[in-house]
């Protein structure tokens, strides 16, 4: 008999199809904040009324607006973004844009009860990988304020107590985590997400696709979780299209909104992911490839090359996506394809020179050891990214 453990978060609320700003606001009458902070996604507040709508919905509890964070999160921006936190008195942290917006507010909640004023003082919080590959997260005291995600992307990022921040001296992107952390609430609202590039909406949808991918591909997934993730994809291979076709489908990015949801479920309860999310995070800090796109490129061919070791987990997939019988990779592949988006390496701006260095990362990331197919050593990784180059 099959067995396992879910670990839950602290997210308490998620509101579903409801307008953000009245959302929030009653999120903030309920938590009794008067020092509202958000951090807020730069495009969202320079090019739409969006921010100024929440504003206005807070009224006397709104303390200050904040934005800035660039892609994959540096740790100058985060920074930069904790100390506007801290002179703004902020009771309670909202973040209002992409999964890099997402982690920054995480981070910033963090740090925002202690004395950290340089890049430098990250150190002692962020997640490592020891040489035998046993993960060590460093104990510290929980965040002085809650968050509240309102996300405009699918990376899903706001149902997970884990975040990460790029290290611009070694361009390696670092996870940081503890469980509240995590959202009080999260509120998904589809009208909001109009306004996100196509390219990002859809790529960080793959990118949700792909969480469900490397659950049901995984060894030690169980069946609560291949039920959530089925569910997901289902979800995200009907939403995607749809809007993709019409970007005014609201019932259809609700739907990818809640695919996003469901695909995070198998992740924070604790089943590993694999290959594509380890080289992913180390092509996002290393090589500036957008979160998304990582995805969209790599989950194909290494479910692939997981398939030539064993394909028993990979037959339901394929099932999810419309296409049984067919190879996952295949069927992957084609579903990104008809996305529009990139399935190459080079076509999202790797050079060949950076793959030595990216397979070698990728064995410090927290999920290059729990691949279903085992990955000794920079050599394997090697091989997933010529192949995908």
């Amino acid at each position: 008999m099959s067995g396992g453990v879910m670990t839950w978060t602290a997210i308490e609320r998620v509101h579903m199809g409801t307008p953000a700003a009245d959302a929030l606001a009653s999120e903030a009458e309920r938590a009794g904040a008067g020092r509202v902070f958000l951090l807020a996604g730069g495009h969202l507040r320079r090019e739409t009324d969006e921010i100024e709508k929440i504003e206005r919905a807070l009224g006397p509890r709104h303390a200050a607006t904040w934005s800035g964070i660039a892609a994959h999160a540096p740790r100058g921006d985060v920074l930069d973004a904790k100390l506007a936190a801290r002179e703004a008195g902020a009771d309670l942290i909202v973040t209002i844009g992409g999964g890099s917006v997402t982690d920054a507010g995480k981070i910033v909640a963090l740090l925002l009860r202690t004395d950290v004023t340089t890049t430098a003082g990250f150190e002692p919080f962020r997640i490592r990988v020891d040489a035998a590959g046993a993960v060590i997260e460093p104990g510290f005291d929980p965040p002085a304020a809650r968050v509240i995600c309102i996300p405009t992307t699918l990376s899903g990022g706001e149902f997970n107590p884990l975040s990460g921040s790029t290290d611009e001296a070694t361009r390696h992107k670092q996870g940081y985590t503890h469980p509240m952390m995590a959202p009080v609430a999260v509120i998904l609202d589809p009208a909001l997400t109009v306004h996100t590039p196509e390219w990002l909406w859809l790529s960080t949808g793959v990118r949700s696709v792909d969480h469900a991918v490397e659950t049901l591909a995984s060894k030690q997934s169980n069946a609560f979780c291949d039920g959530t993730a089925d569910s997901a994809l289902r979800l995200l291979a009907d939403g995607l299209p749809r809007s993709a076709a019409d970007p005014g489908d609201l019932e259809g990015r609700l739907s990818c909104q809640i695919g996003a949801w469901q695909s995070m479920i198998p992740v924070v309860g604790g089943v590993p992911m694999g290959a594509s999310h380890a080289i992913g995070h180390v092509l996002g800090g290393t090589c500036d490839v957008p979160h998304g796109y990582t995805s969209c490129v790599m989950s194909p061919y290494v479910l692939a090359w997981n398939a030539e070791d064993d394909d028993s987990r990979q037959g339901r997939i394929s099932a999810c996506l419309g296409r049984p019988g067919v190879a996952a990779s295949e069927a992957l592949d084609a579903f990104i394809t008809g996305l529009g988006m990139p399935r190459r390496l080079s076509a999202v701006g790797v050079r060949e020179d950076q793959l030595e260095l990216v397979a070698k990362m990728t064995m410090h990331d927290i999920w290059g050891r729990t691949n279903p197919r085992r990955i000794s050593g920079p050599d394997d990784v090697m091989q997933i990214l010529r192949r995908a180059f």
